[in-house]
């Protein structure tokens, strides 16, 4: 499999820009441990158990969505962190481009990966999922690489990714709920070089609006959406599909 390699970044509104960077400093250096041992079978606390559990549930539903047989087609696993969603893909016989802002993270997803894909392929990228360099795929997976954004970034980012999907999007995002937003209070309390770079909750409603506005003349369509909530991770997926 190829080694992981440093993507060049494309140019970005700022807004974008800035925040890419905060998220960038926080995977690869701050949490990087954290992350490695939350993704790992490694005993974990209660708090990490079940966000370990509900990202497992997310993986699994997102994955429900892409077709079994995956040979001769090509997927991008956007912000893929260790990269266990793609390793099931390429084990379904995709071609797996894997981009995730943190070269640690891609180093360690390199010397996990095993050695049974079967007829897939992973190439694993640190790097900007929105480079156009690095072409056209007929799926794109985005699990919780979105949930950083602003609604508007979000939806500029997606209609990026469209331009170049021939078929699926599967994305997730923070919904808008009361649990949600006290989290995202409480959290504002702690120290500012202890905190993860904010979650910004988003309106369903608003996010299927204003993607529809962007690529219902496109011949996307939303195919369905649904939410994962496990102690302190709560997730939404939806799915759009060309024609």
């Amino acid at each position: 499999m190829d080694m992981p390699t440093r993507f060049p970044v494309a140019e970005r509104p700022a807004a974008y820009a800035h925040r890419r960077g905060q998220i960038e400093t926080y995977f690869d250096r701050t949490a990087v441990q954290a992350w490695a041992r939350l993704t790992s079978d490694a005993p974990v606390g209660r708090i990490r158990a079940t966000v370990r559990a509900g990202r497992g549930r997310m993986r699994a539903r997102l994955l429900d969505w892409l077709p079994a047989d995956l040979r001769g087609q090509r997927l991008l696993d956007a912000g893929c962190g260790t990269g266990a969603l793609a390793v099931e893909a390429a084990r379904r016989g995709a071609e797996v481009v894997a981009i995730d802002l943190s070269p640690t993270l891609m180093a360690l997803a390199q010397e996990r990966l095993p050695a049974d894909l079967g007829a897939g392929r992973i190439t694993f990228l640190a790097g900007d999922m929105l480079d156009p360099a690095l072409g056209h795929f007929d799926h794109v997976v985005a699990m919780d690489s979105l949930i950083h954004y602003e609604t508007v970034d979000a939806v500029q980012a997606l209609a990026a990714l469209a331009e170049r999907t021939r078929a699926s999007m599967l994305f997730t995002f923070a919904p808008r709920t009361p649990a949600l937003a006290a989290m995202h209070a409480v959290g504002r309390f702690f120290p500012r070089s202890d905190r993860a770079p904010a979650i910004v909750p988003v309106a369903e409603h608003d996010l299927h609006q204003r993607l529809q506005q962007r690529l219902g003349g496109q011949g996307w369509a939303c195919a369905g959406t649904e939410r994962v909530a496990s102690g302190f991770y709560t997730s939404q997926a939806m799915a759009w599909r060309r024609g």
